[in-house]
């Protein structure tokens, strides 16, 4: 009798603690034998760097990763999304594509050689999500930096139509299957 897959409910920003909360229940299912998993995410974005590693991590595990939008993934989630071989969408969601931003700290001041850093690690940001998105859609590069640097929408049928989602189905998995949830708890004020 074939186990089924692990479901893990990713609801929250890309960042470090979410991130390795995902990793980390995966490493322990696949320490017991699972090698099929779920991933349904629904995510505002975060963190480029947590998002592309995660996306390699994912790619790059012996297993068969399936993620499923349940409601909105937007930013560097679209690329955790794209870790998937299987994607799927609820039919009331959402992505949205847009470029990457610097943060600059209160009165900070920087040099030339230190913004021309800043915004080379801007360009290079945006050529890596591009190149996730272009070689899991069949779009080229260009088409998806463009479409980031125009802040694109798309809705389910729209992202089918661009080779993002496979399919589009309300059940996200099956009854009785062991699920996992990943959320952020904004740190409580004293």
């Amino acid at each position: 009798m074939a186990t089924k897959p692990v479901v893990i409910k990713f609801f929250a920003p890309v960042i470090d603690a979410t991130v390795n909360a995902l990793m980390n229940a995966i490493d322990q299912k696949m320490k017991q034998g699972i090698r099929d998993f779920i991933i349904l995410i629904s995510s505002p974005g975060g963190s480029v760097i947590h998002g592309l590693s995660t996306y390699n991590y994912l790619k790059g595990l012996p297993a068969t990763i399936t993620t499923h939008n349940f409601g909105s993934v937007d930013s560097i989630g679209i690329v955790l999304y794209c870790a998937g071989s299987r994607r799927l969408s609820v039919p009331q969601a959402r992505f949205l594509l847009h470029g990457v931003n610097a943060q600059f700290r209160g009165n900070q001041n920087l040099e030339e050689k230190q913004l021309e850093e800043r915004l080379k690690g801007l360009r290079i940001d945006i050529e890596n999500i591009a190149k996730v998105i272009a070689a899991n859609t069949g779009k080229s590069v260009k088409d998806v930096t463009n479409a980031m640097l125009e802040r694109t929408t798309l809705n389910p049928e729209e992202a089918q139509s661009w080779g993002l989602v496979h399919e589009i189905k309300s059940q996200l998995f099956e009854a009785g299957s062991e699920v996992i949830s990943i959320q952020f708890q904004q740190p409580q004020k004293p």
